[in-house]
Parts: structure tokens; sequence; C-alpha cells
């Protein structure tokens, strides 16, 4: 049996409605590690977002791998070693922020544990905080705190004015940065050429893999781009109809166990997941 790496997004693919991996998806997952595959979890949260996660899965023990930040950062996690990030130019910090403010949409970056914002809190911020497991800090003024290295910025807007900003963004910036959404409500602005693809592509590269092994699984605008570098891409039933669309199979949802059949028909050739 060739040696695969099955690559998957969070929320929406991995986890069920519920936020949770239910037990017949963590069993199917630890036996195809135990079975010398790879697993890689490739995700828009930060990091902090993918801890709990990723320890569940017995990352650590397998030598698996974590995405973050929609591909802007690499983390082998059984060394707990960065072997590739990306960060945002310093000087977009500011620009984003007056951008944010006059647009009167709200604006995070992530700072260990903290999900950091310097504009007016919605209910997609307090449900990005929620989702990682992290609290918000607020911090004034926020061009001048943030001073270390930035991954990632994300927007958060109701999902009419989301693709609004989204357009606006890329006409002013879309040659510099990595502008889309990965939900309605959220726009993911990442450095030039980011997206879970090109940073997949360093991994499988990084490691001597054949891309074609790839099996990629996803529901949001932001899988687009694996499912469509996959040897198989992969989208969940739950999925954005064109992620559907551009998949090349779509499996169950993830409150019906879709990750399981993934992995029975095409790691272990099961027959019964047809």
């Amino acid at each position: 049996m060739e040696r695969k790496m099955l690559v998957l997004d969070i929320d929406g693919t991995l986890t069920n409605s519920k936020k949770e991996i239910t037990s017949k998806t963590k069993e199917a997952i630890i036996k195809l590690q135990k079975n010398g595959h790879i697993v890689v979890i490739a995700s828009g949260r930060p990091t902090a977002g993918i801890i709990d996660i990723a320890d569940e899965l017995e990352l650590d023990v397998y030598g698996g791998f974590v995405l973050s930040y929609n591909g802007a950062k690499i983390t082998s996690w059984r060394t707990n070693e960065v072997v590739y990030q990306q960060v945002l130019p310093a000087k977009y910090i500011r620009i984003l922020y007056d951008f944010a403010k006059e647009n009167n949409v709200g604006l995070v970056t992530y700072e260990d544990e903290c999900v950091v914002t310097g504009t007016r809190h919605d209910k997609y911020m307090e449900h990005e905080a929620k989702i990682n497991g992290i609290r918000i800090k607020d911090v004034a003024p926020f061009p001048d705190y943030v001073n270390f290295n930035v991954n990632k910025c994300l927007m958060t807007a109701e999902p009419e004015k989301a693709l609004e900003v989204e357009n606006k963004l890329n006409e002013m910036y879309g040659n510099e940065l990595s502008i889309y959404r990965s939900e309605p409500f959220f726009v993911e602005i990442m450095p030039q050429n980011v997206d879970k693809a090109a940073t997949l592509d360093v991994l499988v590269n990084m490691l001597g893999l054949n891309k074609e092994n790839t099996i990629c699984c996803g529901d949001g605008f932001n899988d687009l781009s694996m499912i469509k570098y996959a040897g198989i891409g992969v989208a969940m039933e739950n999925a954005q109809e064109i992620v559907k669309e551009s998949a090349d199979y779509v499996t169950k949802s993830n409150d019906d166990d879709g990750i399981v059949h993934v992995i029975e028909k095409f790691i272990f050739n099961e027959k019964k997941a047809v």
C-alpha cells in the first residue's frame, strides 16, 4: 500500500455541528496513521486553536502536521517545530486597520492564545474566539501594538458586507496579498500566494511524497485551492456548492462521519463506502 497523506479542514469537515470529533472518525484516523499514512490538519484557525484537536488525533505520536492560518504556517506536531511560515509585511497592519475603521467592519489578528483587535466586537469575532478556545484582547492603538510577526489578519462582517469588503480589498491589494473568504462572514488577509494548496505543495515536496497520493477534504471557500490541488479532492455533503462542484468526490456530511467514508473508500478500499 502506497503511503498517502490525508489533509483535513476542521470546521464543517473533521468536526461535526457540535464542534466535536466523533469516536468513529477518531478511530479511523488513528487506524490510518498506525498503517503509516500521514494526517495533516489544514485550517484557517490560528495554531493555538488547533492544539486540542491535533493532540486528540495523536499527530505528535504518528508524525502529523498542522497547516494553520490557511497555510501561512506549517508546524511539525512531533517536534513542535515551525518548518515553514510566511508573514504579512508590517506596513499592511495600519493599512488594514484604517480600511476596517472606514468600512465599519471588524479586524483581528492573533497573539499567543488571544484574538487581538482594535475595532468594535461583532458576533463573528466572538465566534472566531469561541471556536478557537481563546479570548479577545482589545488593544489601542492597534497598528502600534501589533509589532510582531503576523501570519494572518481576519475581517469580520455580515455576509453581504464581507463580499463587498473582499472585492474592494482585492481591487486595491489583490496583487500584493492573498485575500478571500473562508466563511461568508470571514475575509482572510494573508501574505501573497498563501493558500492551503501552495503550502501543502511545500510540505509534499519537503516529505518527498507524490501529490497524487494526497486526499484533501473540506467544505469552505478556503478549501477550494487544496481540493483542486489534491490527487483526490473531496467535498463534504454540507460544503458550499462551488466546493462540491470543484471536487472529485462528495462524501457524506460532517454530521454523518463523512471522513470515515473517505478513509474507507480511498485509503483502505472498503466497498461499504459507496
